[in-house]
């Protein structure tokens, strides 16, 4: 496969405001993500919504592409960007990694693009975690992962993702939101309408099972920091 990486990014934020120039160690937080991103050693592109944005990544010698900021998601985002940068379709395969990761692992990118080269039926492929602590479970803001998942097993078909309290003794799996997508998975994804539960749970990767598409998921040890507000952008630039 040929895959390339995209990181969406735009200023507006609700609960973090021109969160991708907030600083950690001062250095802007789409920046840590690019060079995270860059250390895969696959090709690496922002899909910027503004362009402070694009000037940040530029001054860092990185490629980033200026995207119509209206568009509603950052699935939108990056189908655009890719779709700008190789109309021939020459990359056959998109990785989707999150700009307010400052400090995910290189591998979370390769990790999928193994999932979409080992599993042919894959849409999509994405990640998951172990719950961090036991109030996890009821958390609306923790997205948990229902997978078809053996015992022992590291990867498994996802059935369904949603914010709702999980029960019973299996294991938790924690989403992290870092996804596979097959070139014409993305084109098909972001042509559809919003779904139903899509809509209920405010979950796009929904739509996608709802549409009949196979997203696989395969564990990782540790979530990677996500900054979503001030708290955790100060504990970002505490681990700093």
């Amino acid at each position: 496969m040929n895959p390339l990486i995209m990181i969406p990014a735009r200023m507006a934020a609700t609960r973090l405001p021109n969160k991708p120039l907030a600083l950690i160690g001062g250095v802007p937080m789409i920046v840590r993500a690019y060079r995270q991103a860059e250390a895969s050693g696959l090709p690496v592109v922002v899909a910027a919504g503004d362009p402070e944005i694009v000037e940040a990544i530029e001054a860092e010698g990185g490629r980033a592409i200026l995207t119509d900021p209206a568009l509603p998601s950052g699935s939108d985002r990056i189908r655009a960007a890719v779709d700008a940068i190789d109309p021939e379709g020459d990359f056959d395969a998109v990785i989707n990694v999150q700009g307010d990761m400052p400090f995910a692992s290189p591998g979370l990118a390769t990790a999928c693009a193994a999932i979409l080269h080992g599993e042919p039926a894959c849409d999509i492929a994405t990640l998951v975690a172990a719950e961090a602590e036991a109030s996890d479970r009821a958390n609306p803001d923790v997205v948990k992962a229902v997978l078809a998942l053996g015992e022992g097993e590291r990867q498994g078909r996802a059935l369904y993702f949603t914010r709702s309290t999980l029960y019973g003794d299996a294991p938790v799996w924690r989403h992290i939101g870092v996804y596979g997508y097959r070139r014409e998975a993305l084109n098909r994804f972001c042509a559809a309408p919003q779904s139903p539960l899509e809509t209920r749970e405010k979950l796009e990767q929904l739509r996608a099972l709802e549409m009949g598409m196979q997203i696989w998921a395969a564990v990782i040890e540790e979530a990677p920091l996500s900054v979503d507000n001030p708290a955790d952008l100060e504990a970002a630039r505490a681990l700093v």
